[in-house]
Parts: structure tokens; sequence; C-alpha cells
């Protein structure tokens, strides 16, 4: 400012100041009024603009990791069990592993619901890994009989990134059937291994709950179905961002998406696939334009994961500088029954709702051909109608986890999340009334300023 008669300038956006003497704006009222309409349609406009603040965190410097749920508690794992602290069904949970020995959680069930709970082991920034380093999770009822074993390993990139692997408690089997308290115990694969870091990691745990059946169904996997190596879906590609953590991943529906990549990034998508229904995916990765020759393998790691974040199948694809591509195995139509099936990628499809595609490129990218980014495509198909599920007995926790509502594919469809889709609809709706209303009023009040600047 340079005197008082100076309250305020426009030099490419709004600044406003109080005058120095009276504490009055210093505005005229037309000048009050375009002020305001402007802060109405920024307002708007930037509570409408999913990632924004992610935008532009990760345009400064590395991306980060991995981005944790919001409202996420915090939680300590307990070296006993006899001091776990509990897990509730519905509940979203931050922790930390070890370098070695295990961690424990609680979950007090009844005898009628299947739970599961899913890890995501999260590696600190700069730490290394081996081959057969990963997270193991282990179920156990209060007699210490084992209902689950699933580990998740870094495979032969070696690249730290996060990784999840699953517990479950189902009562069709015939141990695990009893209420009462269970325990989710938390170890790294191979701590000792060799090019492991003994570093803490982060955990981010999801506790979920799926009802009975009201009726009695199959008690078998379904034999036939259309094991075909899909084609991979055409056209051109779209731009869809993906989101950096579980909670945040990017809705797409069936498409051809296109993306950007960094070495150690990790890339995370949300695909509504509804009962009846199979999904294929093929990830290309881009040529690169350093002109540099090597080979790393498994560069580009490409993992999809059920509604309750339980992997179901994943690929690898190795890169030379040329441009490489790898799909999915072909997997069968989603099926309640598919749960009773021996093969873990065939049992994982066992119910509706949004599967996720996690992208990961390797850091070990970098090294031979910079620091991209590099482009990735998914073509991504959902094929066959979509048909009524199991009737349940009661609701999962959280509600609606285990189906596809229009919600959903609304959201798919737009690349945001479902309830950022309805809270942009009724913003758009409610701020264009509320805007309109404070425009009309504004407009009332100028005119009589200037009546009482003409008398």
């Amino acid at each position: 400012m340079t005197g008082d008669g100076e309250g305020w300038r426009v030099r490419g956006r709004c600044r406003t100041a109080w005058g120095r003497r009276t504490g009055a704006w210093r505005r005229s009222p037309a000048v009050a009024v375009r002020v305001a309409a402007a802060t109405v349609v920024l307002g708007a406009t930037a509570a409408v603009v999913p990632g924004q603040t992610a935008a532009a965190g990760e345009a400064a410097g590395t991306p980060s990791p991995y981005a944790f749920a919001d409202g996420a508690q915090n939680v300590e794992g307990a070296r006993s069990t006899g001091d776990a602290a509990p897990l509730k069904p519905g509940g979203t949970y931050r922790s930390s592993l070890p370098s070695s020995g295990k961690v424990s959680y609680r979950l007090d069930l009844d005898a009628a619901s299947n739970a599961y709970v899913s890890v995501t082991a999260v590696p600190s920034p700069g730490s290394t890994v081996s081959v057969i380093d990963g997270v193991k999770v282990t179920v156990q009822d209060a007699e210490g009989n084992t209902c689950s074993v699933d580990t998740a390993r870094f495979g032969a990139a070696r690249s730290p990134h996060p990784i999840a692997a699953w517990g479950r408690r189902e009562t069709g089997g015939p141990l695990c059937r009893k209420a009462g308290a269970y325990f989710v115990s938390v170890e790294r694969g191979d701590p000792d291994g060799e090019g492991s870091s003994p570093d803490t990691w982060d955990l981010e745990l999801v506790a979920m709950t799926e009802p009975g059946e009201a009726k009695t169904g199959a008690t078998s996997a379904p034999e036939a179905w259309n094991s075909a190596t899909p084609q991979p879906l055409q056209g051109e590609p779209e731009r869809r961002k993906g989101g950096a953590g579980f909670s945040g991943a990017t809705p797409v529906d069936q498409g051809v998406w296109r993306d950007d990549i960094r070495p150690g990034q990790t890339l995370f998508y949300a695909v509504p696939v509804d009962w009846g229904q199979q999904v294929s995916v093929t990830a290309e990765l881009g040529s690169s334009d350093s002109g540099a020759t090597g080979y790393t393998s498994d560069a580009l790691d490409l993992d999809l994961y059920n509604p309750a974040r339980g992997r179901v199948a994943d690929v690898g694809v190795g890169y030379d500088g040329d441009q490489k591509s790898g799909s999915l195995p072909p997997l069968p139509p989603v099926d309640h029954a598919n749960r009773y099936a021996a093969t873990p990628q065939v049992s994982a499809l066992r119910f509706a709702g949004s599967h996720y595609l996690v992208a990961h490129l390797s850091e070990a990218v970098a090294d031979t051909f910079g620091d991209g980014p590099f482009v990735m495509t998914l073509r991504v198909r959902t094929s066959g109608e979509p048909r009524s599920g199991p009737e349940y007995a009661g609701e999962s926790v959280p509600e609606g986890v285990f189906e596809v509502s229009d919600e959903d594919r609304e959201a798919a469809a737009e690349g945001v999340a479902a309830g950022d889709a309805t809270a942009m609809r009724a913003l758009a709706v409610g701020g264009i009334g509320t805007g309109s209303a404070l425009l009309v009023g504004l407009g009332v009040w100028t005119v009589m300023a200037r009546r009482r600047t003409t008398t």
C-alpha cells in the first residue's frame, strides 16, 4: 500500500485491506458487488475441485509413498495378544510394524458374520527390501486355531512400496465359527533377508464384516466360466489421475485410461464390478525418451484387490526402454460361491463392489531411464450383465461395501469419489441458488447505496 487513500489494488488477484485510520472498507458499492460475486464463484470452484492440494504437493517434490485415510484412528499393536487393542468393523486404523516380531490386534465377533481385516504396509522412504521381504497377516481364535494366513511380498523388483495382505474369519469352515475374541497378528515376511533394512513400517488397517446368507446358496465354486484370454479394450486413452491410497483411489469404469507415473510411485484406482461380471485389465508402459538401454525386471507391477482389499491377481511388466504391456490372468465372474474355490485368485472374487487396481513403477527404472514421468495406459474391461447377488441376512459393515450402487457407477464415469460426486452436484445446485440470491441482495444494496449518494 502506498497511502491512506489506497485501500486495495487488483494485480492479477483480489486483495483487500482495511483503511488505516477509520477501519472502514475502502471500496465503492459497485466494486464490492463484483468482488463478492467473484468470491462466490471462486469459493465454489475451490470447494469442488478434488485432489487440488495433493496435486500441488506432488508437483512441489517427490510424491508421498501413501495417502492414509482421513480420520484413521491411531492404534498401537501389542506384543502379546493379552494386550491387543480392539479393531471395530467399519473402522480404519493407523499403526506401525517393527522390523522384527509380531504385533497383534483384537476383533470381537459374533457367530454369524464373516470378518475381513486388510493390512497395508508402507515401508519408509529410502528403505531397502529383499525379494522375499513383505508382510504376513494371520488370524487366530482365542484357542489358538489358525483361521487364515496371507503374505504379500515385494518380488523381483525389490522396490519398496505399499503392499497389502488380508486376514479372514469365515463362519462356514470347521474352525473359527464361535462368537468371541479373534486376534490379528502382523509381522514382516523376511526382515532379515539380504538387502532389507531394519526400518519401522507404517500400517493402515481396515476391518469389515459380511453377513451370512438368509437362505443357503451354492456351497461349491462354479465349475464352468469363460476362461479365454480377453482382448484388450481398444480406444483413445482418456486422462485419469490415480490416487495415492486405497481410500483415495480414483474411480474408473470400463475404458482406456492414461496416467503419468514416476519411478517409486504407486497409484490407486477403483473399478466397480458387480455380481456376474468379469474384469480384465491390460497395463502398458510407454517408451522412454532418454535413449538409454538396459532392463528392469518387473518394472511395472499391477495388482488387483477385491473390496475387502484382499489381493486377487497381479502382473509384472519388464522394461527395456521400449513400450511394453502385460495383462492380468483371465478371472472368473464375481460370484458369492467363488469363496469355496481352492485357487486363491478365484476365491478372492467372492463379492461385488469396488475392486482396486494398484500400479507401482519400480525405483530401479530411474537408474537407467531417468526420473520420468512415464506414460502408463490401463485398458479396463468389465464384461457380462450385472445380476442379483445373494440374499444377505443383514447389512455389511461398512454398509454397502459389497455391492455396486448407481452412485458408484456414476462416480466411476465422472472420475471422482461417490461422495464427492454427490457433494459436487449438491454444491452446484445449492451454490448457484445461494450465489444468485447473494447477487440479487447485493444488487438491491447497490441501488440503495447509489440513491443515498445522489440525495
